[in-house]
This record gives C-alpha cells, structure tokens and sequence, in this order.
C-alpha cells in the first residue's frame, strides 16, 4: 500500500509541477518603469471589483471628516496625479495602467492613525492622522504618489498571486513530506512553515513592493509637479512620530525610516532630473 501511495504521490507532483510551471510562465509580466518581473496569475478586473465592495463598506461603516477644504486639496493632488500617469504612459507610446480605474477619495476622520491607502482600480482613502505628518500640498502628494504608486504597479494583484502559489506550495510539500508538515505543525503547536514564510518570503516581498512604490510615487508626483524633495522631510516627520514603536526591519513588510529617507535622498536628484513636470500637449 506504502508502495502505490507513493506511486501516486510522485505522479500527482510531477503533473502538478508540469501544470504551474507553464502557468507561471506564462503569467509573468514587468511592473511599469522598474521592469522588474512580476507573477500575475489572477484577473485584475476581479480585484478591482472586489476593492470597489470594499471601499463602499469603509465609506458606509467609517466616519468621514466634514473637511470639504482638506478634501478638495486631496482630489486636487489625486487628479494631478492621475492626470500625469496616464500623459507619461501616453507620451513613451505605453499602454496606461490606470486606464480601467475608477478614481475616488475619501477623507477618514482618525486622528490616530497616520496612514493613507489606495485600493486596487483607484480607491484611495487618507486618514486625518497623516495631515500632521504631510504639513502641506508637496508632503500630502508624496504620500498619495506614494499610494497610487502601489495600485498603478499592480502590487495588490501581484501579492494575491503569489499567496496563492505559496498556499498551494505548502500543500504540495506536506504531500510530498507524507504529511510531515501537518504531523509537525499538529505536535508542536507552532506553525514552522508560516513562520519561515512570513520571515523569510512574505516581509522582505513587502518591503520590496514598498521600495518601489517609494521610488515610483516620486517619480509620478515630480510629473505631476510637485516638490518631491518635501518626502524627505516626511518621512523624517515620521520617524519622529513612529519612535520606539516600529518593529526591527525584518519582522516588517516596509523598511525602516532610515533606510527609505537614504533611498530617496539617492533617488531625488536623478527624478527631478529624467522625469519633470509633464504637460499636455494640445
């Protein structure tokens, strides 16, 4: 019986190893300007549609700030921003990223939390909390360049993609291991598995992702014309704000302040340098 089972075994993981490698070929992809290669195996579309569902919850379940001045100032910023992404694609002859989003902005009331994001097709929400730490127009657009940057990479579709090579990977090695995985993760009560993955796969994919959505939101903010050297000061403003309370950098998914002020610091002069202020062209 020991015999078929591993039979069986070996033939189910031979086909399965043969199916997702073609799979996995052929849903590889670059992300925009960066060209560095991706894993898209689900339908943009579907999460599009799923975060627009979600961004109607948070808009229903949330309390929204009655600042209509601070909010015109985030829909100003967003539109800019929106504007000089699709002219850039447009002026190097580049399919648009963004040309099935469906921009919205919402301003949450939470002076706690200093954080702001975008959902995948445009949903953006910033939270009251991150207005101490932008102080004015140029902090606010690196933060939202930074957030729009994540959506116009396909971040969010790139980590549902890889979540689910990585499930069905953990499944396959327990079936590969005769169920060792399980029989370990049963005994000892710790997930060891999950764990090496978090540390090892998911958090230094994280900062990755974040890195260079750092380094593309300065890029679409300079298009869009404002000061990027203002994200320095920011994320110094942040350090500050987060001190003695961030966790050491390999147990994050984003660097540390130290290590983004550094890169951005590098970054700026070659931005401001290749990507000016773009104009539409009549």
């Amino acid at each position: 019986m020991n015999k078929i089972n591993n039979i069986n075994r070996r033939k189910f993981l031979e086909i399965f190893v043969g199916c997702a490698c073609t799979l996995v070929i052929t849903s590889c992809t670059t992300a925009p300007i960066t060209r560095r290669k991706q894993l898209k195996l689900l339908p943009e579309s579907t999460l599009n549609r799923q975060a627009a569902q979600i961004y109607e919850n948070v808009k229903k379940k949330t309390k929204l700030s009655d600042d209509e001045k601070q909010l015109d100032e985030i829909k100003e910023i967003g539109s800019k921003i929106e504007e000089a992404v699709s002219l850039y694609f447009d002026s190097i002859d580049s399919p648009d990223p963004t040309y099935n989003f469906h921009w919205e902005y919402i301003l949450i009331d939470n002076n706690k939390i200093k954080n702001a994001w975008c959902m995948p097709g445009g949903k953006i929400a910033v939270y009251t909390g991150i207005l101490e730490i932008t102080k004015n127009k140029h902090g606010l657009a690196a933060v939202m360049g930074h957030e729009i940057a994540h959506a116009v990479a396909k971040h969010s579709v790139e980590r549902a993609s890889r979540a689910l090579i990585l499930n069905v990977g953990t499944q396959i090695l327990d079936i590969a291991s005769g169920g060792a995985v399980s029989r370990t993760r049963r005994a000892t009560g710790v997930d060891v598995t999950g764990m090496l993955r978090t540390f090892g796969i998911d958090n230094p994919f994280g900062r990755k992702q974040e890195t260079e959505a750092d380094y593309l939101g300065l890029i679409f903010s300079s298009l869009a014309g404002y000061d990027i050297r203002e994200s320095v000061k920011v994320w110094e403003r942040m350090k500050e704000a987060n001190k003695g309370k961030t966790p050491p950098e390999w147990m994050s998914t984003h660097p540390s302040s130290e290590r983004r002020i550094a890169a951005l610091k590098n970054w700026i002069p070659k931005v401001i340098l290749n990507y000016p202020p773009i104009k539409k062209i009549n």
